[in-house]
Formats: C-alpha cells, structure tokens, sequence
C-alpha cells in the first residue's frame, strides 16, 4: 500500500515534467558524444601525419614462406626463385649423394685431353659399336674385334691407339703454325667442330664442302681476306699489296669427321699432297684419309670425344709454339712476300712439315697391332 502511494506520487511529478526539457537533455548528450568523436579522429589524423613525416624508411612487410623482407618491386619469377632456394637450402641435407653421371655438355665446354684417352672413355662413347656384316668393308678387317648379333665390333685397343697418333699428329702441325681445317657436316656435329676449331686456332666447316675450294682455290677462296701475323699471331700492317697476288691459303691438315659424304673434299686433298684424318666406320674405306680412326661415327657422342680430343691436343701445340715465341723461337720456315717462286717454295716446306711430324710423332701401328693380337 506504501510503495503504491509512492509511485502515484512520482509518476504524477513526471507527468508535470514537459517533454520538451527530455529532448533538450537527450541531444545534449549526443552532440558531447559526437565532439569527442571527431577530437579523437582529429587527434589521430595528426598523429599518422606525424609518423608518415618524420619516418623516412618503411619497415618492410616479413614474406612468411621465406621469412625474409618482402619487396613489393621484386616480380613473381624472382619470388619463386628466392623460395626455391630456401628450400634447396634447408632440403640440401636431405637424401644420398648423386654420383657422377654423364654430362652431354660436358664434352663441348670440357673436353677431355689426350691423356685422358681410356679405354672405358671409348666404350661409354659407344665407339666400339659397327655396322651390320653385310655391309662391311674387307679392308677394315684388321680393325674388327669380332661380331655379336650380326655387328662387327671395333677393337678399342686399334681406336685408342690410331686416336693418339692422330692427336700428335694435329699437335705438331698446331706447333709449326699449321692451318688445321676441321670438317663436320652431319645434323649435330657443328659445336663439337667449331669448338675443336677454336681450341687448335683452326678453321671449321660444318655445312656442305664447295667442290674444287682446293683444286681451284684461287677462284672460289681468292677473294677472302688474307692478313700478315707475326710469332705472337699480332697483325702486321702495310703488306695489303703484297697480299693481293698470293694465292688462296691451303689446309696443312684436315680432320673429317664424316669421310662418307666428304669424299670429294679426301679426294681434293690427295691431289694437293694434304694429309687427312678420319673417323672410319666397318663400312667406310680407310685408304681415303692418311691417318684413320676406326670408331662409330654414327654416335654424335663418339664423334664429340674424338673432336674434343683432337681440338685439345690443338691446343697443347698452340701453347708450346706461343711459350717458343716468349723466348723468341721461332718454329716454323716464315714466308717471304717478296719471292717470284713463293708457290713452289711453300709447296716444298708443306712436305717437309709433313715428313717432319709424321717421322717425329709416327708410332709403328704394326707393332701395336702385333701385341694387341698377341694379348
């Protein structure tokens, strides 16, 4: 009954209160809850305009795969390339060990030197691997090791034995400042030739061979370049007249990688007194080169091995001929450009370098014949 009066009572003062005065409170309130806001808006503006003005290097966002500093400028190919290395970093330990494998890149940028010559080299290079016996050359039979499912195979000893007789060959010549021209013309073979060419200072060719480019030199080359070197290889300016009546230059020595389809260029070479070397195969003739190399010169890996180890025994009689000229020896017969008979003396001490390295660098093939058959 108490608590009833007491709220008749209240209620009646509140009725008497206009409605008025309850807006006016109400919007008060809200405009002070509003200024604060937009104060505490205000204040915050500034001081992002403070940090922004007086920060001069941004921390860097942390790339949570790699956990290094993410740059925004960096594309997506150098990203994926961070992240694979991180993981060859951390994955390195992981796993055994690749043992060592065949690298075919390895024979153009690496090739192995003419002491490096083994037997397991050939073999891995499939050198020992003929033709079918029905299409055999008989004057080949001393090179056959025998026959396995209707293949001759080559014997390794011959091939290891004529390929070290030919790199002394190419490295004397290299010595005496001979013109090398290596010839390779097969689908394949034009890096093992130009880089066999540029480690004996040489002259390549792997694109089809011009008939008569020896026989009738003199209209097919004589309108190439020619230019006067000193034991250094330096140019010698001045001799532009001199040059003009000299005859287009000769190879002293061919290397043939493919004598099958090159035999015009042996033939050429036969009139002209230039010695020749060549991969012969059980179905090629080896009496067209003048020193052979029995292999398979259908394997583009064999072919790689033997240019690669002719191009660096190049290479050895190029830096023994440049270590001469440091002491001021000189290894080869220079030409004078002021001789009427210069062709027929150049012709003469073309045979002479000839017999030279063959009776220097000849090894009786005979006798390592006789003992291979007597092993």
């Amino acid at each position: 009954m108490i608590i009833r009066r007491s709220l008749l009572k209240q209620g009646w003062l509140l009725h008497r209160i206009s409605p008025r005065s309850w807006s006016r409170s109400l919007a008060t309130e809200v405009d002070t809850i509003e200024a604060s806001v937009e104060n505490s808006l205000k204040e915050t503006h500034s001081i992002e305009s403070l940090i922004q003005d007086h920060t001069s290097n941004p921390v860097p966002r942390i790339d949570h795969r790699t956990h290094r500093t993410f740059d925004p400028k960096i594309n997506e190919t150098v990203r994926k390339h961070l992240v694979i290395k991180h993981q060859h970093e951390v994955e390195r330990n992981f796993g055994g060990e690749v043992a060592p494998h065949y690298q075919p890149h390895q024979l153009i940028t690496n090739p192995p030197s003419p002491s490096q010559i083994t037997l397991e080299l050939l073999l891995a290079s499939q050198s020992h691997l003929g033709h079918s016996t029905s299409l055999w050359n008989p004057m080949n039979s001393r090179y056959i090791f025998g026959i396995r499912q209707g293949i001759h195979i080559i014997s390794l000893d011959v091939t290891a034995s004529h390929l070290r007789r030919a790199c002394r060959i190419v490295s004397g010549v290299a010595e005496r400042a001979g013109l090398i021209l290596f010839v390779g013309n097969r689908p394949g073979q034009d890096r093992c030739v130009v880089n066999a060419a540029r480690l004996a200072g040489g002259c390549h060719l792997f694109e089809r061979w011009i008939p008569g480019s020896i026989t009738n030199g003199n209209q097919i080359l004589g309108g190439c370049q020619k230019k006067v070197v000193d034991e250094h290889d330096n140019e010698i300016a001045g001799h532009d007249d001199d040059l003009i009546d000299q005859p287009a230059l000769k190879p002293d020595l061919v290397v043939c990688l493919n004598p099958l389809e090159n035999w015009v260029m042996l033939h050429e070479c036969g009139l002209n007194n230039i010695p020749t070397i060549g991969i012969i195969d059980t179905d090629a003739d080896p009496s067209w080169v003048t020193y052979p190399i029995p292999a398979n010169d259908d394997s583009l890996r064999c072919v790689q091995v033997i240019a690669g180890v002719l191009g660096k025994a190049g290479e050895e009689g190029q830096l023994r001929r440049m270590e001469k000229a440091k002491k001021g020896e000189i290894s080869y017969t220079p030409v004078d450009l002021g001789e009427d008979d210069e062709e027929d003396d150049a012709e003469d001490d073309h045979e002479e370098l000839i017999d030279e390295i063959a009776t220097e660098a000849g090894v009786l093939i005979e006798e390592e014949d006789a003992r291979n058959s007597v092993a």
